[in-house]
């Protein structure tokens, strides 16, 4: 590479890196919008949750075929991309395989080992395209994927193919570049090619110019196919293969069917229960500070780990295809509830970044706008999606603190729910019977 193309190569790693980072800068920027939540209790637990669940893929192997081609593609593309520290390296000081002579016989197996996931990657993603547009399996062919959603999954799967048949035609075309009698330019023998070896003969016949030309532009495609790619992140499921770490260590700890308790309302309750306490001598009122909320209606009264959860969103579908109310027809698909969230604080986002930093109120709100009440009322809050999803995400957090926003603040709930809650208040039972005859069913039985 002459020192033209080295400037241009640096520039080109500026501007995407600096796009990359402006974009982790509005992720970060969103999810800090939620509410605050002390997640940072049993440190060794969510070690233990990241390094099984994200790291290990522990949950995505409960359906093998799915699981284990999975694994291809992760393992796969994170490993493979190791090699970018050397292509940067390589890129900006026009070197050629410069770790080869420091790391000997370890820089063949490594090179062995890109080639073979490569190959592993390839043969994953073929099989994930012919899943999702051939076979078409129910869970990616809902209603709630239509659009951009089906778009976005196909080119992910695009992008990666072509990644790795250029990684593949790059180490080819070197390859042959290596065996030219006498030597070729800077090329010199390193590496092993246990794929790309097959790949190099079609390169036979032609020039040795021609061949090198041929490098150069497989190299370039490739490293700017990353780049693309990189940035590319930001508006696609794909940020699950950052974010999923963090999301499995900020995952909730508590038992799935142990819910939170809203401090203002513990506070009251806990003054109505002890009979020592004075009502009156409760904190005064700030009358300046913000009216307290009850549940949720818009992605700020969210909390940040919810916010999270939604931007690690891989739309999977295992949590829908596992949800009884939407198996029975009801509205309700939990994957929805999650890309709402994230389509919702999105435009949060885009509206703070047109008025320079400032919410301007838009009219519009997660509940109603994308989420409906018909859907929130389906939930059986049985935790099945919670259970399935394989990075540790919670749509039922969601579904409740919009429950309680409907409850406590709209006394929206459903007739029968609120006939329910009545004859608590009256009764001290669910049933419409008085309180003396609450125990008549054990003369009966």
């Amino acid at each position: 590479m002459s020192y033209l193309d080295n400037i241009l190569f640096a520039v080109l790693l500026i501007v995407g890196f600096g796009f990359f980072a402006a974009s982790v800068k509005k992720i970060i920027r969103n999810i800090n919008l939620g509410v605050d939540v002390d997640r940072k209790d049993n440190p060794k637990a969510r070690w233990k949750n990241m390094a099984l669940i994200a790291l290990g893929q522990s949950k995505m192997v409960r359906r093998p075929v799915a699981g284990i081609l999975h694994i291809f593609v992760y393992v796969g593309f994170i490993i493979i991309n190791i090699e970018l520290l050397e292509i940067i390296i390589d890129g900006l000081f026009g070197t050629h395989r410069i770790f080869a002579p420091y790391l000997g016989v370890v820089y063949d197996v490594l090179i062995a080992s890109f080639e073979i996931l490569a190959i592993l990657v390839i043969i994953a993603v073929v099989t994930f395209w012919i899943r999702r547009n051939v076979i078409r399996l129910k869970r990616f062919i809902n209603s709630d994927l239509n659009g951009f959603p089906k778009s976005d999954a196909n080119y992910i799967l695009y992008f990666e193919t072509v990644l790795m048949i250029l990684f593949l035609l790059m180490n080819a075309s070197d390859l042959h570049l290596q065996n030219v009698p006498g030597g070729y330019s800077h090329f010199h023998k390193a590496g092993s090619y246990p794929i790309s070896q097959f790949i190099a003969p079609i390169f036979n016949g032609t020039s040795n110019e021609a061949v090198g030309l041929l490098f150069e532009v497989f190299w370039w495609l490739h490293i700017v196919g990353i780049l693309v790619f990189m940035n590319y992140l930001y508006f696609s499921k794909h940020l699950h293969i950052l974010l999923a770490f963090p999301n499995t260590y900020f995952a909730n700890l508590k038992p799935e069917g142990q819910f939170d308790n809203l401090a203002s309302v513990t506070k009251e309750v806990k003054l109505m229960m002890d009979p020592n306490a004075d009502p009156f001598a409760a904190a005064p009122v700030d009358e300046n500070a913000a009216p307290s909320k009850f549940g949720a209606s818009d992605v700020q009264d969210l909390n940040w780990v919810q916010l999270l959860n939604a931007y690690t969103c891989t739309e999977c579908g295992r949590c829908t295809s596992s949800c009884p109310a939407n198996q029975t027809g009801k509205k309700l698909s939990p994957r929805k509830i999650m890309m709402d969230t994230r389509d919702r604080l999105t435009e949060v986002g885009k509206n703070i970044d047109a008025n320079k930093g400032v919410f301007v109120p838009d009219n519009k709100s997660l509940l109603n706008d994308y989420i409906t009440p018909e859907e929130l009322w389906a939930c059986t809050s049985c935790n099945a999606c919670v259970e399935e999803c394989p990075v540790n995400i919670s749509p039922l957090s969601i579904i409740m603190d919009m429950r309680r926003y409907l409850v406590m603040e709209q006394s929206a709930a459903p007739m029968s729910l609120n006939a329910m809650m009545t004859n608590i208040e009256n009764n001290g039972a669910p049933w419409q019977y008085s309180q003396q005859d609450r125990l008549n069913w054990k003369n009966e039985n």
